[in-house]
C-alpha cells in the first residue's frame, strides 16, 4: 500500500511565508499600492485579453515583454528575464546558482523570501548583520565575503521590512568582492533615491537587479517581477524554470502597465509626498521610527507593547504588520502608506492608542 513519504528533513521545521489577513477597513500591511492600476490600464487590458488565443500556450520566452522592460532600462532583451512575480526571479536565480554544498548570504533582518527561498532549493544560508540603523556595514560584508565566499550575497534595497536604501557605495563594494552573483532586490527600487542598475556594467558582471509590478505598478494581483542581468544570468533562469512559466495574461497585463510610466511615477511621487507626511506625524508620538526609501515605515512603540498596539490599531479597523516577534525587530511594527485618508485613519488611531 503507498504511503505519504515523510517531508525532507531539512523542511519538516519549516513554515511558509505568508502575510496573516484579517478583516478591516484599512488595510496598510503588505505594501500593495494604495492606488488602482488607472482606467485605461483595465481598458487596454480587456482589449488584449480579448486577441489571446486561449487554446494557445502563451509565448515562452515573453519576446514582447522583455523587449519593454529592456526599453525601459535602456538594455537588450537577452539581459532580462520575466517570471511570476519576483518571487519566482530569485527562485530562479537559487536554482540556478544555489543548491547543495553552495552558500547564500543575507544580512538580517531583511527579506524573508530570500533566506526561505535558498533553504528550500538546499542552499546554505550565511546570516550577517545590520547596524542600529538597519544599514549594512562594509567591512562587516567583506569578512563575510572573504570567510564563507557565498555564491549569491542578497543585497535589499530599500531594504524590507526596514525600508532604508543602501548606499551606492555599499552596493558597489560588495559587488567588487563578491566571488558570486550579487542580487540586489530593488521591489521597492521606484521609490528610492538611486538604483543599483547604475551600477551595471564590466566592472561588475555578476551584478544581478530585481524588481516586480506588484508594488509601484499596482499589480500585486497579477504576479509579475523581471531581472536585470547578464545575458549567461539569463540564459540560466530559462533553464531552470518551467516551460511557458508565464501567462498570455500576465504578459498582456505586463506591456499594458509599461505603455503607462507617467501615471506610475506620479503615483510614486504621490506615495513618497505621503510618506514624508506620514514620517513627520510619527516623529510627534511616542514612537522611535526610521527613515524610509520605500512605500512603508518601520516604528517602535516607547511605552506600550507593539502586540497592545497592533491589536488596539485592528480594533480601530486599521490593520499593519505586526514585525514585534521577528529577530532584530523586537517591538517593532510596520505601517504601509496608504492613501491620504488612509494614514490619517491610520495616524488618528495610533494617537489614540498611544
Amino acid at each position: 500500500m503507498s504511503a505519504v513519504p515523510p517531508v525532507r528533513p531539512d523542511l519538516q521545521l519549516s513554515e511558509g511565508y505568508h502575510s496573516p489577513q484579517v478583516d478591516a477597513e484599512v488595510r496598510l500591511n503588505t505594501n500593495e499600492s494604495p492606488f488602482a492600476p488607472p482606467e485605461s490600464w483595465r481598458d487596454e487590458l480587456l482589449a488584449g485579453l480579448a486577441e489571446i488565443s486561449f487554446h494557445r500556450y502563451p509565448d515562452r520566452p515573453a519576446t514582447e515583454l522583455r523587449q519593454a522592460v529592456a526599453d525601459l532600462h535602456g538594455v537588450t532583451p537577452d539581459e532580462v528575464f520575466c517570471a511570476n512575480g519576483s518571487n519566482e526571479v530569485l527562485q530562479s536565480l537559487l536554482l540556478a546558482f544555489g543548491g547543495p554544498g553552495r552558500r547564500a548570504l543575507v544580512f538580517e533582518p531583511t527579506y524573508a523570501l530570500h533566506s526561505h527561498i535558498a533553504r528550500i532549493t538546499g542552499t546554505e544560508v550565511v546570516e550577517g548583520a545590520r547596524d542600529d540603523d538597519f544599514l549594512i556595514d562594509p567591512r562587516h560584508a567583506l569578512e563575510l565575503l572573504a570567510a564563507r565566499r557565498p555564491d549569491v550575497t542578497f543585497l535589499c534595497s530599500p531594504n524590507n521590512p526596514t525600508g532604508r536604501a543602501e548606499p551606492p557605495q555599499t552596493v558597489a563594494t560588495v559587488s567588487g568582492a563578491a566571488p558570486g552573483l550579487v542580487i540586489v532586490d530593488e521591489a521597492y527600487g521606484q521609490f528610492a533615491p538611486w538604483s543599483a542598475l547604475a551600477l551595471r556594467g564590466p566592472t561588475h558582471p555578476g551584478l544581478v537587479v530585481t524588481r516586480t509590478f506588484s508594488k509601484t505598478w499596482a499589480m500585486a494581483g497579477a504576479r509579475l517581477g523581471y531581472l536585470v542581468a547578464d545575458p549567461a544570468v539569463v540564459a540560466a533562469c530559462e533553464s531552470v524554470v518551467l516551460p511557458y512559466h508565464l501567462s498570455a495574461q500576465t504578459q498582456v497585463a505586463g506591456l499594458v502597465a509599461l505603455r503607462h510610466v507617467p501615471e506610475m511615477e506620479a503615483r510614486v511621487a504621490r506615495i513618497s509626498e505621503e510618506r514624508g507626511r506620514v514620517a513627520a506625524a510619527l516623529g510627534d508620538l511616542p514612537v522611535d521610527s526610521w527613515p524610509s526609501d520605500a512605500n512603508f515605515i518601520l516604528f517602535r512603540p516607547r511605552d506600550r507593547a507593539a502586540d497592545d498596539v497592533w491589536q488596539a490599531l485592528l480594533d480601530h479597523s486599521v490593520l499593519i504588520r505586526n514585525c514585534a516577534s521577528w529577530d532584530g525587530l523586537r517591538g517593532c511594527l510596520r505601517v504601509t502608506i496608504g492613501t491620504a485618508e488612509e494614514n490619517d485613519r491610520f495616524l488618528h488611531a495610533l494617537k489614540e492608542t498611544l
